[in-house]
C-alpha cells in the first residue's frame, strides 16, 4: 500500500516520506479499512515534531482519525461487516504505530464506528478525536440538559462540535472566539451567546447571560491561559473540562478558589478514557448524527503525498476545523 511515515521526530517536510509500505491484515477482533480519508489533529503535528512524546517506535504512520470501507474483517467481529462505511479514532495512538496517512489500516472493531452515507468520507475524518472530545468534556459526568455550557474556542476543531453536541442535549451554550469569522460560525453551529474575548469583557456577558449565577460547565480548549478568567463566572457545583492548556504548560491551580465554589476538574485525552465511555460516545455520537443536518468544518484537503503539508497547514495555527489528506489520491 501507499503510505506516509516517518523513523524520528523532526520538521514535516524533513521527517515524512512517502513510498510503500505492506498492506495490513486484519487480525482477531480487528477490521481492515481502506481509507479514504484522514483527518490531521494538532496533537499528530506535535507526535511527529517531537514536542508532544517520545517516539515509541521505530517506524510511525502518522495521524489519529480516518473514514473509509471496511474491506477485511478478522476472527471474532460481530459489529462490522465488509463493505460498510465508517470513520475511526484512535488509529495512531499509544501502543499503536501505524495510523491513517496510508491506504488500509487494521485496527480493533470497538475504534471503528458506521458512518451514514449523508456524511462524505471527508466529513467522517473529522469526527475522531474533535468529535469524541467534544462528547467526553461536555456528558463525561451524565445529561447536560437545562444546564448552561460555555466553549472556549467555539470555532475550533473540538470546540464546533461541542457547541452542537450541546445544543443537541438540551443545554444554553456561551461560545468564545477571536474574530467576527469565527463568531459567525459558532453562531451557526447553534452557539446562544457567541463573545469576542479579545474586544469583549467575557465574565461580564456571561454573567449578565446567566443571570449572575455562571455557567455549570466549561469544554476548555486552554486551562491554563484561561483559568483566572473562568473563575469568576463559573457557578457553585460546577465543571470545568480541560482537554488542552497551550497558554500555559505548568499553570498553578487554584485549590482554595476551586474548593470554595466546589469546582470539578475534568481532565483527559482520548486515547486513556475507558472504554465504556468511548462506546457511549460513539453510540451518541452516532444518534445525533442521524438526528438531522450537522455541520462539519473541513479546512483544507490534501493529497497522500502531500501529507506533510497537510501537517503544515495544522501547524500554522489559523485553520478553522479539520485538515483532511485524501488517502485515495
Amino acid at each position: 500500500m501507499k503510505a506516509v511515515w516517518y523513523e524520528r521526530t523532526g520538521a514535516a517536510p524533513d521527517v515524512l516520506t512517502f513510498g510503500e509500505m505492506p498492506t495490513p491484515v486484519a487480525g482477531p477482533g480487528e477490521v481492515r479499512v481502506r481509507l479514504q480519508a484522514s483527518g490531521v489533529n494538532p496533537a499528530d503535528v506535535g507526535r511527529r515534531a517531537g514536542s508532544y512524546r517520545a517516539m515509541e517506535f521505530p517506524r510511525v504512520i502518522p495521524d489519529s482519525d480516518g473514514a473509509g470501507i471496511v474491506d477485511q474483517v478478522g476472527d471474532g467481529v460481530t459489529r462490522l461487516k465488509v463493505g460498510e462505511r465508517v470513520w475511526l479514532f484512535n488509529g495512531q495512538r499509544n501502543g499503536r504505530a501505524f495510523g491513517t496517512a496510508a491506504e488500509y489500516i487494521a485496527l480493533a472493531e470497538h475504534l471503528v464506528t458506521p458512518l451514514p452515507d449523508s456524511v462524505s468520507f471527508a466529513a467522517g475524518a473529522t469526527l475522531g478525536i474533535p468529535g469524541m472530545t467534544a462528547w467526553c468534556c461536555l456528558f463525561g459526568d451524565g445529561p447536560v440538559a437545562g444546564q448552561t455550557i460555555l466553549v472556549t474556542g467555539g470555532a475550533g476543531a473540538v470546540g464546533h462540535y461541542a457547541v452542537q453536541l450541546a445544543k443537541w442535549g438540551g443545554a444554553r451554550v456561551i461560545a468564545t472566539v477571536s474574530s467576527a469569522l469565527k463568531a459567525e460560525q459558532a453562531r451557526l453551529a447553534g452557539a446562544d451567546l457567541v463573545i469576542d474575548y479579545k474586544t469583549e469583557d467575557v465574565v461580564a456577558k456571561a454573567m449578565a447571560f446567566t443571570e449572575g449565577r455562571g455557567v455549570d460547565r466549561v469544554v476548555d480548549v486552554d486551562f491554563g491561559g484561561n483559568i483566572a478568567t473562568t473563575l469568576k463566572l463559573m457557578a457553585l457545583n460546577s465543571t470545568i473540562a480541560v482537554y488542552a492548556t497551550q497558554g500555559n504548560r505548568n499553570p498553578v491551580v487554584p485549590m482554595r478558589e476551586l474548593m470554595e465554589k466546589c469546582i470539578a476538574l475534568r481532565a483527559l485525552v482520548l486515547f486513556a478514557l475507558p472504554q465504556p465511555v468511548l462506546a457511549a460516545a460513539q453510540a451518541d455520537i452516532s444518534k445525533w448524527l442521524a438526528a438531522g443536518k450537522r455541520i462539519h468544518n473541513v479546512a483544507a484537503q490534501f493529497a497522500l503525498s502531500d501529507t506533510a503539508q497537510a501537517h503544515l497547514a495544522v501547524e500554522k495555527g489559523d485553520k478553522l476545523g479539520t485538515v483532511i489528506v485524501d488517502c485515495a489520491r
